[in-house]
């Protein structure tokens, strides 16, 4: 049922074993520039419990740009093996550095994540991810093959030879982020094929935040188990926690990761249960420690056990961000509320648009919805109907009554890789 003793190791001894591996991850990050600057002062002796790192200061992501190319890095390059980082679109990307040491922890991590939500030696992969300097597509790779899997690396798009694929070698877990996956499931049905006769059994599913209802919807229309995972680059990648079998919240491996959930605005520790900002520290990287990053990911801790055994804590699905928030005539909203509330309606398609548009001096909301083609009929009251109950039902979580747009199956042009939900066009227009 476990693929490590450490996931059901008893809770003081996990605390211990946090504290005295935070106690080395201190005098690792010392030796590189910025933490020998950020931590001058800073004794790895006065940890005494994972709780004293709140004595510690905090790690932005406008601090590992800064530090871009090679400011964060403990060790020599020479002792590096691989580097994945950000697109670096909006100045300075982010550059992680791993040792080989940190891609071995990192693949055991992964397989464990793979084992906790039902992945065996016996099942064949799939990995419809993006390759190359996004972390997802080699880190569920690697974690696949250390598993024991038979792992196909077949990248994203090309929605014809996936299928066929998945058919020739009976896959039974994809690796396939959520916008995706509602669209490839869409797929498989015109290409002829009933999901509930594919040899799929297990998606594995992240890399862009998404609903529960949005979950209910793909496992609904592939007849498959889809498990949310949580990772990013700062962290190694996928892999930081994973569903069990439970599906009641994500694992987070404390072996290898310190968790906090902290008030955005003040930085102090929210009560269990409440949402905040997920900030996370490295616990096992050998080459570039992470210390008390601000991952602006907002979640909270589930109280209580979870009934699989595991005792490593629980956080919640990514309701959003810190940073993504939009501000609406003095509302504040989230896009994963227009998801949640779009996703529970049957008549609404896989794709959505959320635009932010400016009429005058007013800015306004404009959500464009695909509409499932069986009802989007030539009967104009029949959809102008559809259009105020959407907005209605928006307006109810919201609070702010958008402007609703329905559109035809697939006319949403899609992005490649994680999807576009928002885009700010009070400048353009």
């Amino acid at each position: 049922m476990y693929y490590d003793p450490v996931e059901t190791m008893d809770r003081a001894d996990l605390e211990k074993l946090q504290a005295e591996r935070l106690r080395e991850t201190i005098e690792i990050a010392k030796r590189s520039p910025f933490y020998a600057e950020r931590l001058k002062g800073f004794e790895s002796g006065d940890i005494k419990s994972p709780a004293d790192i709140t004595s510690l200061p905090f790690t932005t992501k406008d601090d590992l740009r800064n530090q871009y190319p090679h400011g964060l890095l403990a060790r020599p390059l020479e002792d590096f093996v691989r580097l994945h980082a950000s697109s670096g679109t909006t100045g300075s990307p982010v550059a992680v550095f791993y040792t080989q040491k940190d891609l071995d922890t990192w693949a055991e991590l992964m397989a464990r994540s793979m084992y906790c939500c039902g992945c065996r030696k016996s099942d064949v992969l799939q990995n419809t991810s993006g390759y190359g300097l996004f972390t997802g597509g080699l880190g569920i790779h690697y974690g696949s093959e250390r598993l024991g899997m038979l792992t196909i690396p077949a990248g994203a798009g090309n929605t014809k030879r996936q299928i066929k694929m998945i058919l020739d070698h009976q896959v039974t877990v994809l690796h396939i982020i959520p916008s995706f996956a509602l669209y490839f499931a869409q797929q498989v049905r015109e290409a002829g094929y009933a999901p509930e006769e594919m040899p799929w059994r297990i998606a594995l599913i992240g890399a862009e935040p998404h609903t529960e209802e949005a979950r209910a919807k793909i496992e609904e229309l592939m007849h498959i188990k889809a498990y949310n995972s949580y990772g990013l680059s700062e962290m190694n990648g996928p892999g930081v926690a994973f569903e069990c079998l439970h599906q009641k919240g994500m694992h987070v491996w404390e072996d290898a990761y310190i968790a906090e959930v902290i008030d955005p605005e003040t930085g102090e520790h929210v009560a269990e249960g409440e949402v905040g900002e997920l900030v996370m520290t490295t616990l096992r990287r050998d080459g570039m420690p992470i210390i008390r990053y601000r991952t602006r990911d907002l979640t909270r801790f589930i109280p209580g056990e979870c009934e699989c055994g595991r005792t490593h804590r629980r956080i919640d699905r990514i309701t959003g961000r810190a940073d993504d928030m939009m501000i609406l005539k003095g509302v504040n909203i989230y896009p994963m509320q227009i998801e949640q509330c779009l996703m529970s309606m049957p008549e609404v398609g896989q794709n959505y648009l959320i635009e932010l548009i400016r009429e005058g001096v007013s800015d306004q909301m404009r959500v464009k919805v695909e509409i499932k083609d069986e009802y989007f009929v030539e009967d104009m009251r029949v959809l102008q109907g559809l259009q105020k109950r959407i907005a209605k039902n928006l307006c109810s979580e919201i609070l702010v009554t958008p402007r609703v747009e329905l559109c035809q199956s697939e006319s949403i042009p899609k992005a490649q890789g994680k999807a576009v939900r928002v885009v700010d066009l009070r400048d353009k227009e």
